[in-house]
């Protein structure tokens, strides 16, 4: 079970036992302050607990068993816990699916029997099809801590690459499996992270890796000097050619991918969590030189698809919210950009070309609201979603006829649509059964001030005939970091505060 859903699990348990006893309160030991002032400009931020930084140092360690003696010593004299335990374990155990993802005539989607440590995913032929088990990272070591994901298809859809970690860490190894034979090739790609495989034609694919850290090096540190690399299948990855490297930066991701027409391959290089330049090769030309699409990182900029010699990109240049712009490679100025989805007040979260269409989600007041429009940028329609909740997906090929999507919120579990581009009809392609009774349940959306005046969308989930009285113990819940808003998500662990008369906020 995920730490978070752990974390939630103990503040559910300590909310119910508040709130039906009078409990002891824990007294914890005293942590140790220590002098310690940083300068940020001029500015002088006080850190007295700076020291427990160092998980390994004995002193923090020693500071973590004695918080956890008196943690567990108060847990365990909680007399229901156990059957709370019993409880979420029961109501998390449900079948779990990703929307399918067409390659060809196939279709691959992930499954999580409820609490397999990882999902398996599974590969049909047709949407009538009888899945059959591609991958089973279950299989792959004997403490389920293999995690693996597909990552990009081959041009006839012949071949699938997929990347393989252990034990959490952020190193993978990218492999390569026969589509009709399920049979893996001997191909083996080694120290690599935050990648795809973006294949040409059947002959092989471009990705991003690193060169082998010394022995006891490999968790150590950042990683430096990501370059570009070109695999052609069947050989060994010694004779991997290099297609980009930069020197002067090594802290830089760098990222690639091609065109659905194979004609360009775009790269992306970014130096945090926030901007990227985008720059682009010309696959049908000899040069091997990339040139500039967007510089400085300033801005977030995306590339969805290509227009003949332009490219559609999702960009917040000036546009806080982010707009939809068609940028000639030939004029490389941002001012020349033609704006074809301005930005709205509502942010524009994902842009998606499918179907010769644009599909675009955005957030309004913390819930989803999805459009088809033209590759003009005209409107189409307005996608209508089952309730206020999150809408994820519509992504495909240029020539599919539906798209999926997948659609959740608080009291709805996660039920997978198919999508008709040319009708904007929507059909149930694969619902959720969990262990609970959503309809029992509601949710208010409901609406605060901040301290700086900012109108703050907040949802209220609690049984129906809820009476309001202000003594209920309630969850609140938030989240602000990387300009990520919490959206209506179906949290099982949450339904043991529901049931026994709590409220989730």
């Amino acid at each position: 079970m995920k730490k978070a859903a752990v974390l939630t699990l103990c503040l559910l348990c300590l909310a119910l036992v508040f709130s039906c006893q009078k409990t002891e309160v824990p007294v914890y030991p005293v942590t140790a302050a220590v002098d310690q002032v940083d300068d940020y400009f001029g500015a002088q931020v006080a850190d007295p607990y700076r020291w427990l930084e160092d998980d390994q140092a004995p002193a923090v360690k020693a500071w973590v068993e004695e918080q956890n003696k008196v943690t567990f010593s108060y847990l365990e004299r909680i007399p229901f816990r156990e059957k709370i335990r019993q409880r979420v374990t029961d109501i998390y155990n449900y079948p779990r699916y990703s929307a399918p993802q067409k390659a060809g005539d196939h279709y691959f989607f992930s499954k999580n029997d409820g609490l397999q440590n990882q999902s398996v995913i599974y590969v049909q032929k047709g949407l009538e099809g009888e899945p059959e088990v591609f991958l089973d990272p279950n299989l792959m070591s004997p403490d389920g801590t293999v995690r693996v994901n597909l990552i990009g298809f081959s041009r006839n859809f012949k071949y699938a690459a997929y990347s393989r970690s252990e034990a959490g860490s952020d190193w993978q190894e990218i492999r390569v499996m026969d589509v009709a034979s399920k049979v893996e090739l001997p191909d083996r790609l080694k120290w690599v992270k935050f990648t795809g495989a973006s294949w040409t034609g059947e002959e092989g694919f471009y990705y991003s890796g690193f060169d082998a850290p010394a022995p006891g090096e490999e968790l150590k540190g950042l990683s430096r000097f990501q370059k570009i690399y070109f695999h052609k299948l069947g050989r060994p990855q010694e004779e991997d050619v290099l297609i980009y490297e930069d020197r002067e930066h090594p802290l830089r991701y760098k990222n690639v991918w091609i065109t659905e027409d194979e004609k360009n391959l775009i790269l992306s290089l970014s130096e945090g969590t926030h901007g990227n330049e985008l720059h682009y090769l010309d696959l049908g030309k000899k040069s091997r030189v990339f040139k500039p699409l967007v510089r400085g990182f300033e801005f977030d900029t995306n590339v969805i698809d290509n227009v003949g010699d332009s490219f559609l990109l999702l960009t917040n240049f000036q546009a806080l919210n982010k707009r939809v712009v068609l940028a000639d490679p030939r004029k490389p100025d941002p001012e020349d950009w033609q704006t074809l989805v301005p930005e709205k007040p509502e942010v524009l979260l994902s842009a998606q070309a499918t179907g010769g269409q644009l599909f675009c989600t955005y957030l309004k007041d913390a819930a989803s609201r999805a459009y088809q429009l033209d590759l003009k940028g005209r409107p189409v329609r307005e996608i209508a979603l089952p309730t206020l909740g999150t809408a994820r997906g519509f992504g495909g090929r240029r020539d599919d006829a539906f798209t999926f999507y997948t659609f959740t919120s608080y009291t709805h579990p996660p039920a997978i649509y198919q999508y008709d581009i040319a009708s904007g009809s929507s059909r149930l392609f694969r619902e959720t059964e969990v262990k609970v009774k959503p309809e029992e349940y509601e949710v208010n959306q409901v609406f605060y001030s901040s301290k700086d005046g900012t109108r703050v969308p907040m949802f209220l989930v609690h049984k129906k005939g809820f009476q309001r009285d202000g003594r209920a113990p309630a969850y609140l819940y938030g989240y602000g970091g990387f300009n990520a808003s919490q959206l209506p998500n179906f949290n099982p662990a949450m339904y043991v505060l529901l049931e026994n008369g709590g409220v989730y906020d």
